[in-house]
Formats: structure tokens, C-alpha cells, sequence
């Protein structure tokens, strides 16, 4: 049996603690995702998504509750800690990219190995076969704009495949592109995680892109729901 990767019980996350306006965004989330699995978080803007996704991505602490990522205790580590852990564990993929501009491709990729110490040929030979895996070998020494969106967001995934993290958290991957270029990206991570067994949670409105996984988890007026196996 799959060991769990993610394991949050009874997460809160409330805004103005202590003040007349406090404001509980999570209302008591439980989520539990297996090693290898690729999930899907669907719903509306405003519907706690987001706030979820930077506490899954130790971007930010909850009010209440326990979470454990990867056997690292979250809601007991240092902001020191909380650093390490992101940048070993965790790749990120955001939808509007967020590559350095002044900086090539190879670069952007090999960046969050060196904030994990990587020695210079060993990162730079990791860039180039990530590179290639996202087929963006050709392109890697553009800068940003040099680059179409889709191409952006390949190089983003590889970025974010740097450090061989426990779990990619791909935060509306999509929603920058085309259609057909979203497609190509979807492909990417269904690659990923069939080749290279990734655990993948997928943030989004779409819920076509949704039932491309394993599991579908609804968001709706804080409170996390399990839609079921979709195959």
C-alpha cells in the first residue's frame, strides 16, 4: 500500500485573529493524498483554494490543525525549517510562471539547486536533461521573453522538478494558455507522473482538466469534499 505523502486532519486558517472581523477562511480541511498520486483541487474563486494551496505548499502556516508532508511535521518546524523543507520538497508551478526575466532558461532551472548547494556541473547537467525531458533543450539559453507562454511554462516545470521534489503543486497551470498549449502542458504532467511516479496536486476551476486525475477534491465555502475516483 502507497504511504501518505500529504496528511492534513482539522486544518483552520483564519485572517484577524482576535479582532471583531476575525475571519475563518478553512473551516476544519482534511485531505490525504498517497505517494505517486496525482489529485485535483477544483473550485470557485473566493472559495479558499488558494489559501488552501500556500498551506499544502508551506507558503503559509494554519490557524489549527496538523499537518504532516512527507514524514516533516509542518505545524512544529521553524520558519528556518519551513524554508528547507519548501525548497526540498515542494516544486512549484505557477501560472503566471514567475521566471527571472534577466535570466536564461538553464538558469532559472538550475536556480533552486543552488539555494539547496548543488555543486555548479552537477546542477547545470540536471538543467539540460530537464530541460530535454520538457522538450525546451533548444531554447536554453533564451531569456523569458524570448519564449512563448507555453514554453514559459515548461521551463517553470522543470524548474520546479530542480530539487526531485516530493510533490509538484501546480497551481492553475493552464489558465495562462491556449487551449492546445494547455493541453501540451497537461501532457507534461501526466508524463511526469506515469514515467517518473510524481506525486502531482493539480489546483484549478477546470473541471476537464480535473477529471484527467486520479482523484477529484471540491472546494466550496471552506470546506474540502472528495468527488471520487473519476477511472
Amino acid at each position: 500500500m502507497a504511504e501518505t505523502i500529504i496528511d492534513m486532519k482539522g486544518i483552520r486558517k483564519s485572517f484577524y485573529i482576535g479582532e471583531p472581523n476575525e475571519l475563518e477562511i478553512l473551516h476544519g480541511v482534511d485531505l490525504n493524498v498517497k505517494k505517486g498520486e496525482f489529485v485535483s483541487i477544483v473550485g470557485a474563486s473566493g472559495s479558499g483554494k488558494s489559501t488552501l494551496m500556500n498551506i499544502i505548499g508551506v507558503l503559509d502556516r494554519a490557524t489549527a490543525g496538523t499537518y504532516t508532508l512527507d514524514g516533516e511535521v509542518i505545524e512544529d518546524a521553524e520558519e528556518r525549517e519551513l524554508s528547507e523543507i519548501r525548497n526540498r520538497k515542494i516544486g512549484f508551478v505557477f501560472q503566471t510562471f514567475n521566471l527571472i526575466p534577466r535570466t536564461n532558461a538553464l538558469l532559472n532551472v538550475e536556480l533552486p539547486m543552488m539555494y539547496a548547494g548543488v555543486s555548479k556541473r552537477v546542477r547545470e547537467a540536471r538543467a539540460k536533461d530537464l530541460l530535454d525531458l520538457v522538450e525546451m533543450g533548444d531554447r536554453a539559453k533564451h531569456l523569458p521573453n524570448e519564449l512563448s507562454g507555453g514554453q514559459k511554462q515548461r521551463v517553470s516545470i522543470a524548474r520546479a522538478m530542480a530539487n526531485d521534489p516530493a510533490i509538484l503543486l501546480a497551481d492553475e497551470p493552464t489558465g495562462a494558455l491556449d487551449s492546445k498549449t494547455g493541453r501540451l502542458v497537461m501532457d507534461i504532467f501526466h508524463r511526469l507522473h506515469k514515467e517518473q511516479g510524481k506525486t502531482i496536486v493539480l489546483i484549478t476551476h477546470n473541471g476537464e482538466l480535473a477529471a484527467e486525475t486520479d482523484r477529484i477534491f471540491t472546494m466550496s465555502d471552506g470546506h474540502l469534499t472528495e468527488g471520487g475516483a473519476v477511472r
